[in-house]
C-alpha cells in the first residue's frame, strides 16, 4: 500500500489543483493512481457512472488518474442548504439533511465508513493521493475529525503540508501550523510544498531554509502560479468572479447564494466570441446581454427570494422585453416556472411559492433525488448532447409545451417557449460538448471553438503534471507514499 496525504495551512491553498496534476504526473509514470477525500463541502458536484454524487474536485482528479470516478473516492459529501445546515451524502447517496451540530455527533460513525472506501480504493492502486478538507490548523475542530489528521492517523497515510504564498504570509502560516496542532499530528508530517509562487524562485531560497529550519520538515517543492488552473473547474464558489470581463457577446449568470454545479457555464468562458460574467449579489444584470443564465441551487426557493432581493426578477424581465434569451439550468429551471412546491421542507421549511412565470411548469420538490448520467439531442432534432442529472423534484410541463432535450430513451426534459428565447431543463453540463455548445450558441451569432471540455481538461492536467514534475520532488513523494501503513 502506497498513499501520500497533501493538507493545507487553510482553504483554496491550491490542494485540489495539486491532487489533480500529481495524479496525471504519476498516471504519466506508468502508475495506478487513485484519488481520494475523506469528506467534502461543496455545491459543485458530480454523477458517478452508478448515479452516486461525489464531490467535482475528486471527478477531476478521476480524469487526472485516467480512471472512471467512483463514490469511494470521496465517501463523505456536505452540500449546505443554508449557514446551520448541510445534506449529507454518503457513499454517493443522500442521508437527508443534518443541522451542524448533529453532524458533529455523528462524525465519529463516518470514520469507518471513510476507511473502508478508502482501503478499497489502495486495493486497485499503486497509489492514493489524498486530499484533506480545510486546515489541521482548525484544532476547535479536532475531535471527531475525519478530513484531515484523524483520517490521517487511522488510516496511517503520511502527511505533506501545502502553503499559498500568494496570500502572504506563507512561513508563519506552515511554522504556525505546527505550532498549534497536537505533537503526534505534527509527526504525521514528513515535508512541506510553498504554492503559487510568482516571480524568481531563487529570492524564496532564504524562505524555504527557514521554514525547514523551525519545522524540522523538508521542503518538496516550490510549485509556481499554475495559470492552466483556470481552465479546470472550481469547486469553490468563492472562485467564482474573478476573472476580467472579456470582448465579445455578454452571458450573464447571477451568483445565487446557494449556487450549485456552477462550472455549467466554464466552457462559455474560454469561448473567444463570449463575454462571460459573473454577477455578485448587489450588482444589476447587465442591459446589454443576449443571455441570462439562470444557475443550479441547493435551495431552489430560498434562492429565489435572494434573487428577487437583488432585483434581479425585474432585470430579468426587462431582458425578456427586449428580447434578451434566458436559460435556466436544475434549480435556474425551477424558478423559471409558474409555481415551485416544497411540502416535505426538502430544502427549508414547507412552503408553496410563485416562480419567475417565465415558463409554463410547476415544480414540486420531493425527497427522491434523481442523480444520472444522461445524454441525447435537443428536441428540435439538433445537436447531440452529454451531461447529468442531480435533483430533487418533478416539474410538470403544460400541455403543448415543447422540450428542450430528448434523452436517448425517448423521454423529453425542459420546455421552449418564446421562440426558443426562454428555455430552461435539468441536464448540468449542457455547454460541455461542443456540438451542443455550438447549438445554443448559434441564435447569439457565437461561432463556437469546437472544442470539447473534456479535451480542454485533458490538455491543462498535462501540462500542470509537467510544471509539478519540474517544481515538485516527487521521487520524494512516492518513496514516502510507500510508508505508508
Amino acid at each position: 500500500m502506497a498513499a501520500v496525504m497533501l493538507q493545507g495551512t487553510g482553504s483554496d491553498v491550491g490542494k485540489s489543483v495539486l491532487v489533480a496534476g500529481l495524479c496525471r504526473a504519476l498516471a504519466n509514470r506508468g502508475l495506478t493512481v487513485r484519488p481520494f477525500k475523506p469528506q467534502n463541502m461543496s455545491n459543485n458536484a458530480a454523477v458517478t457512472a452508478d448515479g452516486g454524487e461525489i464531490g467535482r474536485a475528486q471527478a477531476l482528479q478521476a480524469i487526472a488518474a485516467r480512471v472512471a470516478p467512483s463514490v469511494d473516492m470521496n465517501p463523505v459529501l456536505l452540500k449546505p442548504q443554508s449557514d446551520r445546515t448541510s445534506q449529507l451524502v454518503v457513499a454517493g447517496r443522500s442521508q437527508g439533511t443534518l443541522a451542524a451540530g448533529d453532524y458533529w455527533r455523528r462524525k465519529p460513525d463516518l470514520l469507518g465508513d471513510v476507511c473502508a472506501a478508502y482501503r478499497r480504493l489502495a486495493a486497485q492502486a499503486d497509489i492514493v493521493v489524498v486530499e484533506g478538507a480545510g486546515s489541521p490548523a482548525e484544532i476547535n475542530l479536532r475531535r471527531n475529525d475525519i478530513a484531515n489528521m484523524g483520517f490521517a492517523r487511522a488510516a496511517g497515510v503520511p502527511v505533506v503540508l501545502v502553503g499559498d504564498i500568494d496570500r502572504g504570509g506563507v512561513i508563519a502560516s506552515l511554522v504556525g501550523t505546527q505550532a498549534v496542532i497536537d505533537p503526534d499530528d505534527a509527526a504525521m508530517i514528513h515535508g512541506f510544498l510553498v504554492n503559487k509562487f510568482r516571480g524568481d524562485p531563487t529570492l524564496f531560497d532564504d524562505g524555504l531554509a527557514a521554514i525547514a529550519d523551525r519545522t524540522g520538515w523538508p521542503s518538496l517543492g516550490l510549485v509556481p502560479w499554475l495559470a492552466e488552473a483556470a481552465l479546470l473547474p472550481a469547486e469553490d464558489a468563492v472562485a467564482l468572479g474573478r476573472g476580467a470581463a472579456g470582448g465579445g457577446v455578454t452571458v450573464a449568470v447571477p451568483m445565487l447564494s446557494r449556487i450549485a454545479n456552477f462550472d455549467d457555464c466554464d466552457a462559455l468562458a474560454h469561448e473567444a466570441g463570449i463575454d462571460l460574467r459573473m454577477i455578485p449579489p448587489g450588482t444589476p444584470l447587465p442591459g446589454d446581454a443576449a443571455l441570462v443564465v439562470l444557475p443550479g441551487s441547493k435551495a431552489t426557493i430560498a434562492d429565489l427570494a435572494f434573487l428577487r432581493a437583488q432585483g434581479w426578477d425585474v432585470d430579468l424581465a426587462a431582458h425578456v422585453r427586449r428580447g434578451g434569451r434566458v436559460l435556466g439550468i436544475c434549480g435556474g429551471y425551477q424558478m423559471l416556472g409558474r409555481t415551485i412546491a416544497d411540502p416535505l421542507g426538502i430544502e427549508g421549511p414547507a412552503e408553496t411559492v410563485a416562480g419567475l412565470g417565465l415558463l409554463p411548469v410547476d415544480t414540486v420538490i420531493d425527497a427522491d433525488k434523481r442523480v444520472r448520467p444522461v445524454a441525447g439531442r435537443f428536441a428540435d432534432g439538433g445537436a447531440a448532447f452529454a451531461g447529468y442529472e442531480i435533483h430533487a423534484g418533478v416539474t410538470r410541463v403544460a400541455a403543448g409545451t415543447a422540450p428542450l432535450l430528448r434523452f436517448a430513451d425517448g423521454a423529453d426534459d425542459g420546455a421552449v417557449v418564446a421562440d426558443g428565447r426562454i428555455a430552461g431543463c435539468y441536464v448540468h453540463g449542457l455547454f460541455d460538448r461542443a456540438e451542443a455548445r455550438a447549438h445554443l450558441l448559434a441564435p447569439l451569432g457565437v461561432s463556437s471553438d469546437g472544442l470539447d471540455r473534456r479535451e480542454a481538461i485533458d490538455a491543462a492536467l498535462d501540462r500542470i503534471a509537467a510544471t509539478l514534475e519540474r517544481s515538485m520532488a516527487i521521487d520524494a513523494l512516492i518513496i514516502l507514499a510507500r510508508t505508508a501503513r
